[in-house]
């Protein structure tokens, strides 16, 4: 997969460290996105771009990097342009270890060179995080799918029995349930990372936001004697995407009661504080161990993977969640301690025109 390139930050004046460049070149390696250096016939750096520093490239007019100037080597032998990776050991401009394309090309007849420097990190990385999620969610749909194979086959070998055929197909019923609910999390989740996060953001009652979350969740809640409490103690307005706002709350509450024992509650506040809002889901389940507190919100991550099958829960509802506040501007924190329950909180800053004639009622 080709690797995208991305733009670097607003460019610094380059730094000319030797007379000579003119400033036709000055102006062109100015224009360009990548970092950009010149060496000259004896290795000393003629150019660099500011960028060069931040990544350690270049030390005392030279460049560091035996790899890089390995590369600019064969360059000179062959009189031909090549390109090569680099993996640059963090240091403190720089914060962490980088992955660089280069690029280097013979500039003149006077034995000058052309360095030209990408930072891929970020690139990688997304492309990382592209592969996982496409295998994870091979993986995820491979389970349903096959479900519904192996029972069509048996609702084929009991036709002569009405009894079993109404138990698979019961069965077949649930599984491509499960199935169309993975289907929705995906597309859900893939449109919250590829919207535009301020698109559809208006005045939003978060009383109305609430209610709508809770009213979907109301049939769950009843097959597992579950009841759900509000407590609104003032009410509040944010800007807010309506449907995603909805969505998240949605995910936190069914994760509350998928989570918790039947005959049990799932309270939900909303509360003010200073300049956030603060959405409270908190539950009396199974709890979360701290050794997984810091995955949860992975995608496609269960604490109890036989719970979640026997659920439904997809493994992307916090994922979603996290998604949406990030999106809004804000957080979700999370409580939790084996057998005393979970206390989820998404926060997201209030709107100063709390009015329902702004917010459209």
């Amino acid at each position: 997969m080709a690797i995208p390139w991305f733009k670097k930050a607003p460019r610094e004046q380059v730094i000319d460290l030797v007379p000579g460049i003119s400033p036709e070149l000055r102006s062109v390696l100015n224009a360009l996105d990548s970092i950009s250096i010149v060496l000259s016939a004896s290795d000393q750096v003629l150019y660099s771009s500011h960028e060069a520093s931040r990544f350690g490239i270049i030390r005392d007019g030279r460049i560091s990097s035996q790899e890089l100037m390995a590369l600019v080597r064969v360059v000179r032998r062959t009189h031909k342009s090549h390109e090569g990776n680099l993996e640059i050991p963090s240091t403190v401009l720089s914060g962490a270890s980088s992955n660089l394309r280069v690029r280097v090309a013979p500039l003149d007849q006077i034995g000058r060179t052309l360095v030209l420097v990408d930072d891929v990190s970020e690139a990688q990385r997304v492309d990382a995080i592209r592969r996982d999620f496409v295998a994870n969610i091979s993986h995820e749909l491979k389970t349903p799918i096959g479900a519904l194979s192996l029972l069509s086959e048996a609702v084929a070998g009991a036709s002569d029995n009405p009894e079993l055929v109404k138990h698979f197909a019961t069965k077949m019923g649930v599984t491509s349930h499960r199935l169309t609910e993975l289907v929705q999390q995906i597309i859900n989740l893939s449109r919250l990372q590829d919207a535009n996060p301020l698109q559809e953001y208006k005045l939003v009652q978060v009383s109305d936001v609430v209610n709508q979350a809770i009213a979907l969740c109301i049939t769950n809640a009843e097959s597992r004697n579950i009841s759900l409490d509000l407590d609104l103690q003032e009410e509040c307005f944010v800007f807010a995407d309506r449907e995603q706002l909805v969505m998240a709350i949605q995910n936190l509450i069914e994760n509350a009661i998928n989570y918790s024992p039947q005959n049990t509650r799932v309270n939900i506040a909303v509360r003010l504080e200073k300049r956030n809002v603060e959405i409270i889901v908190k539950d009396q389940g199974i709890g979360i161990p701290d050794s997984d507190l810091e995955r949860i919100f992975e995608r496609f991550y269960r604490v109890d993977p036989a719970r979640s099958r026997e659920t439904g829960g997809t493994g992307l509802g916090l994922s979603i969640v996290k998604h949406v506040a990030a999106n809004h501007g804000g957080e979700v924190r999370v409580w939790s301690k084996p057998d005393e329950g979970s206390t989820f909180t998404f926060v997201i800053p209030k709107s100063e025109s709390n009015s329902e004639q702004e917010a459209g009622r």
